[in-house]
């Protein structure tokens, strides 16, 4: 196939973002079902697994058994490729995991998580629908409740609590690490709003609960 050739910018045509380019990395750690860390180009980075949407650690055994196939799907020290899609509000890098297969979507195909389909533009939305409908069929995972368990993004929303003035402190209360009891619990409290808890902005709250 002939190579087209860019009109000029102010042509009349837009300019299209080029795709991020994927990069290899190395597990370091699992927070919940849909969030990872990895060692890449020498630093430590949070992913957030794009177009899926894992239960809550508080939707209870669902969260803890999302996370639990994560970990047994990407252990400490298995080495992957990174697809990046963008960056969220928290600094987490929002990619496609590639290990010996696409992890995103195996979550999905096997019940641990959902399609997310309110981020679906920058994904195959076709083939993410269509695993979860397998799964749903097959009743695996969050669907062994009929119709699917509460969705997280659901979840989420009845659990908003009312921002206090100072904006830094959702629901008045302000936590310590040593309090919080785990590693999962202190993540989903950062994406609640508890951004006092990661001290050295690197996405990551309460590195020291990090088993």
């Amino acid at each position: 196939m002939a190579m087209s050739i860019p009109a000029p910018l102010g042509a009349g045509t837009s300019a299209v973002a080029a795709p991020i380019a994927s990069y290899p990395a190395t597990v370091l750690s699992v927070g919940d079902g849909d969030t990872l860390r990895v060692q890449a180009g020498g630093r430590s980075v949070t992913i957030r697994l794009a177009c899926i949407d894992a239960p809550e650690t508080a939707q209870s055994p669902w969260g803890q058994q999302s996370r639990a196939y994560l970990m047994q799907r990407l252990p400490r020290g298995r080495h992957v490729s990174i697809q990046p899609h963008t960056t969220d509000r928290y600094g987490r890098t929002v990619a496609e995991v590639i290990s010996d297969i696409n992890i995103n979507l195996v979550m999905v195909e096997d019940g641990q998580a959902f399609a997310y389909r309110r981020y679906l533009s920058g994904c195959d939305a076709r083939e993410y629908l269509d695993a979860e409908f397998r799964a749903s069929r097959h009743r695996y995972g969050v669907w062994q409740v009929e119709g699917g368990i509460t969705r997280p993004w659901d979840f989420r929303r009845g659990r908003t609590a009312v921002v206090i003035p100072d904006g830094t402190t959702p629901g008045g209360r302000r936590y310590r690490c040593k309090e919080i009891g785990s590693y999962a619990r202190a993540q989903e409290l950062l994406r609640q709003g508890h951004t006092y808890l990661d001290s050295n902005g690197d996405g990551e709250a309460c590195e020291s609960l990090r088993r």
